[in-house]
């Protein structure tokens, strides 16, 4: 079959190219830029630990707590660890990791200044025009717009982008200095409507990026300003701490204006053409994170597209890529009806709290931590419960878990049938198969690998494993929370839990393999949108 065709090469467009190289299955990237990576100290990603684990090594810091202040004083603090941390780093370090690992990629191919003009498709493929030379064409087997919120893709396939504009408004500067508090971030807020708010969050090698809030419609800020709001933050900052000297040196990186919008594209495929990150959905207001979004539609979708380029015409292709606007906007589309109630609430409730579905009475700088650290309605991962993908099978009594059904996984520390250990996030995505399958099995970690797959369920449940259609890792964990022992823990690739199992049963295995693929006999009916 033709490749992939992906328009776009920021981080979304890349890291959905290196997920399938992963998949084995190859991609032309369209960058319609010069191929160099602009560097904005000041332009910066949270990743939640989740999405973090799909990248390469990419640099950047993860916090050891969260600080939340009003009027000066503390009011909660967040101890986070690797498991909850988010990842902080310049776009810019991201899009040159993922650039520099796709380099080492054979099955993916970077064209830069290819500017699409027009875009065709029939039953077996898809066919984009370039600007440049004498109007080349390029075909694909399937094509994906990751061209940004201005998507010449999703102009072209006529999907309308409904929603709101200045939606929140933030000065932002990236400097160099020493702050009161070593590796945590920092939230604060003076009361009332109309007080202050300003955000520290630190970065790689003694960087600090600062937000202060905006009116959502405002004048220009000039750098005047811009620069006394740096002094008097810092001044401040140090004097409540008991530094009544002059403010620390700092240098100046970058600066500029960021502004949240809330759109939400009414299609996200088309025929063989998709929409994902900025193209599909722009989110941002009260700590929402765009690039993270973005990465999960391209974790969710690449395997999709994978099974589907492998396996050609199948009975379940076409439930399989309709799940991903089912699964990923209606996810996108909540967080943004989360950020819509909360923001009343925040910005002009004072002390009032809100309630949201799943997040229980909540304060505004309840509120603010939940969407900065990825918890609650508000930031965290998504779950697919209503999918067409979901499991239907046979078992009737699935053994309880603390991960409910299309929820995403714990990252518990597991160990491959060659004795290797690592972590559970570290083999999805392709590394170790499109599925995997974890058995809990308390007491394998004092054991060699080689005694323990000849003993209980394992050689009944390698057997299962062996059998299905899809290619499958099998794996090992001490222990799953809320999990029994020799429960079987089914996974897709992008991390969401498919079911649990009461042991080794093979026909349950089937049907979830089945449901992955679209190919269950009762799915979960969702309607796709409208244009």
């Amino acid at each position: 079959m033709d490749p992939v065709i992906i328009v776009g090469a920021g981080p979304v467009g890349l890291t959905l190219a290196l997920a399938l190289a992963r998949h084995s299955v190859p991609s032309i990237v369209l960058d319609a830029g010069d191929g160099r990576v602009e560097r904005r100290a000041a332009r910066t990603c949270v990743l939640r630990p989740d999405t973090a684990a799909l990248l390469p090594p990419v640099g950047g810091t993860r916090w050891r707590g969260w600080r939340a202040e009003r009027r000066r004083r503390l009011v909660d603090r967040v101890e986070l660890d690797d498991t909850t941390s988010p990842l902080h780093v310049e776009q810019h370090r991201l899009t040159g990791a993922l650039r520099a690992a796709l380099a080492r990629e054979r099955l993916v191919r970077l064209v830069p200044g290819s500017h699409v003009d027009e875009l065709e498709q029939d039953a077996d493929g898809v066919r984009v025009r370039m600007r440049e030379g004498n109007g080349a064409w390029c075909r694909g087997s399937y094509l994906v717009g990751c061209d940004g919120a201005r998507s010449t893709v999703r102009k072209l396939l006529g999907i309308r982008f409904t929603g709101r504009t200045a939606v929140e408004r933030h000065a932002v500067a990236a400097l160099r200095t020493r702050l009161p508090w070593d590796d945590e971030a920092l939230l604060h807020r003076e009361s009332g409507a109309d007080g202050t708010e300003v955000t520290a969050r630190p970065l790689a090698d003694g960087l600090w990026r600062l937000d202060w809030l905006l009116p959502p419609r405002g004048e220009l800020v000039t750098p005047d300003q811009l620069l006394a709001w740096v002094h008097d933050t810092l001044t401040d900052w140090h004097r409540v701490r008991g530094d009544d000297g002059a403010p620390p040196s700092y240098e100046l990186l970058d600066t500029g204006v960021h502004t949240s919008h809330q759109r939400l594209a009414r299609s996200w495929r088309s025929g063989r053409a998709f929409l994902a990150g900025d193209a599909a959905h722009l989110v941002g207001a009260l700590g929402a994170q765009s690039v993270d979004e973005g990465l999960r539609d391209a974790a969710n979708l690449s395997w999709k597209l994978a099974l589907a380029w492998h396996d050609g015409h199948t009975g379940g292709t076409e439930r399989l890529l309709d799940s991903y606007e089912a699964e990923r906007r209606r996810a996108v589309g909540s967080r943004l009806r989360a950020v819509d109630q909360a923001l009343p609430v925040v910005r002009r409730g004072g002390g009032v709290r809100t309630l949201l579905p799943g997040g229980g009475a909540r304060g505004p700088l309840a509120l603010l931590t939940d969407g900065h650290l990825g918890r609650g309605p508000l930031g965290a991962p998504p779950v697919y419960g209503r999918s067409p993908l979901a499991y239907g099978g046979p078992t009737a009594a699935v053994p309880p878990t603390g991960t409910p059904p299309g929820a995403a996984v714990h990252d518990v520390p597991v160990t491959a049938l060659d004795g290797t250990a690592g972590r559970l996030r570290d083999r999805l995505g392709g590394h170790g198969g499109e599925l995997v399958v974890v058995l809990v099995a308390p007491g394998t970690g004092v054991w060699d690998s080689r005694h323990w797959m000849s003993a209980g369920l394992m050689p009944e449940l390698a057997a299962a494993v062996e059998a299905l259609p899809l290619r499958t890792d099998l794996l090992v964990t001490e222990d799953y929370p809320g999990a029994a022992a020799h429960t079987v823990v089914v996974v897709r690739p992008d991390g969401h839990l498919v079911a649990t199992l009461p042991g080794a049963r093979t026909a349950d295995l089937r049907a979830c393999a089945d449901a992955v693929r679209g190919l269950a006999e009762h799915p979960v009916e969702v309607r796709r949108s409208r244009r």
